[in-house]
């Protein structure tokens, strides 16, 4: 099945209110995107609230652990200028994380006055709300209103959207790579290279949106000699490059992120995380959670592939999905697991388009419950989201 592309776009809402309507107007059509993900975190945080009852802890200690306390430590106290000696967790130092979450909750803590951890919930949480509404208006502006909706439920339903109530960068990244997209697609080509630049300061898989401004630049300039367009992919790497030169001076050394990872997380050979998951899931079976859910999304992704095919997206969301793909299957860790699936989330809004209401409420289902079940996991140490 192939989807038509609707002749309306959100640009035309936004820039033209004498013919559509005003902002207001284009964010309450967007409505529905944010009322999935206000009740997608109404369900995480109930899972959360009873585990903390039942254990008798306070609910933000479920919030704020794994790598939320890295981001908190970045906006506390600015970065490490070291990295420990040894490997693994002796090694593991906060010059491992991208800096673009840690700058806006020190930002928010200064101009609210709100904890550290506050602060970062707060900005964790409208980041979320802010992607639900970019993917809404990436896929409305190419399949409509009813695949946009549907897109937005599977990616807030999903297994790792647990992650979206911590205080964590997924929010950000999706936001940025969304309107770099929707922006490529309208031919924004300034636009896009700054909501790309501000991608790369959030992750290192975000990294990937460069891949997409490159491809969108090289096709129009083949095309039609926009010269233009070529402003998209030299704006793109800013935000990683300045993250880099100022870890330069920082540090001494301009590779003190990819130094960090590697003593501290990512220390196995390269391109290993993929086959390792399948051999723990051989020998462990269920007693290895991350490699179980590690090989089944793998699985997942291999069938939204199938799905793909037969839907033909844009080719800048294709460039983006498989070089974010290519940073799971390079890392000797993360594999394609469910949280690289949500930084490659036009997959999701290819199955949203892709598939019968039959099925897509089937996946969403099974994606709600895994994202249950996985909330828990992550509070037991069983799941590391």
């Amino acid at each position: 099945m192939v989807v038509q592309p609707i002749a309306s776009s959100p640009t035309a809402l936004l820039l033209a209110p004498s013919r559509r309507g005003t902002v207001v107007r284009a964010l309450r059509q967007s409505a529905p995107a944010v009322a999935v993900f206000a009740a997608s975190r109404l369900v995480v945080l109930a899972v959360f609230a009873a585990v903390a009852a039942v254990k008798r802890q306070p609910l933000g200690h479920y919030l704020t652990r794994w790598d939320s306390r890295w981001y908190l430590s970045i906006a506390r106290n600015g970065y490490a200028t070291a990295i420990p000696h040894g490997h693994g967790t002796a090694a593991q130092v906060n010059l491992g994380f991208f800096p673009l979450l840690a700058v806006l909750i020190r930002l928010t803590h200064v101009v609210t006055s709100l904890s550290f951890p506050a602060s970062g919930e707060l900005v964790s949480t409208l980041a979320g709300a802010a992607a639900s509404v970019a993917i809404w208006w990436m896929v409305r502006d190419r399949y409509g209103e009813t695949v946009a909706t549907r897109a937005v439920a599977l990616v807030f339903f999903s297994p790792a959207a647990v992650v979206f109530s911590l205080v964590y960068s997924e929010g950000l990244i999706i936001t940025l790579a969304a309107s770099t997209l929707w922006a490529l697609h309208r031919g924004r080509w300034v636009m896009a290279g700054l909501f790309a630049a501000l991608a790369t300061a959030c992750d290192p898989v975000a990294c990937a949106i460069v891949v997409p401004c490159a491809v969108a630049a090289y096709g129009a300039w083949r095309n039609d000699r926009d010269a233009r367009a070529w402003w998209a992919p030299v704006l793109a790497p800013a935000g990683i490059s300045v993250f880099f030169l100022v870890l330069w001076i920082h540090t001494g050394s301009p590779f003190s992120w990819y130094l960090a990872q590697r003593a501290g997380w990512q220390g196995g050979p390269m391109g290993t995380g993929v086959f390792y998951a399948l051999y723990r899931v051989v020998v462990s079976g269920l007693g290895d959670l991350n490699s179980l859910v590690k090989t089944a999304t793998l699985v997942a992704t291999a069938g939204a592939v199938v799905v793909w095919r037969r839907v033909r997206p844009p080719t800048t969301w294709s460039a983006y999905v498989a070089a974010v793909l290519l940073f799971g299957l390079l890392s000797p860790i993360v594999g394609i697991s469910p949280r690289l699936l949500l930084r490659g989330f036009p997959l999701f809004a290819i199955v949203a388009a892709g598939v019968s209401r039959r099925l897509f409420t089937a996946i969403l289902v099974v994606g709600a419950f895994a994202m249950c079940l996985l909330a828990v996991a992550s509070t037991t140490l069983a799941w590391t989201p």
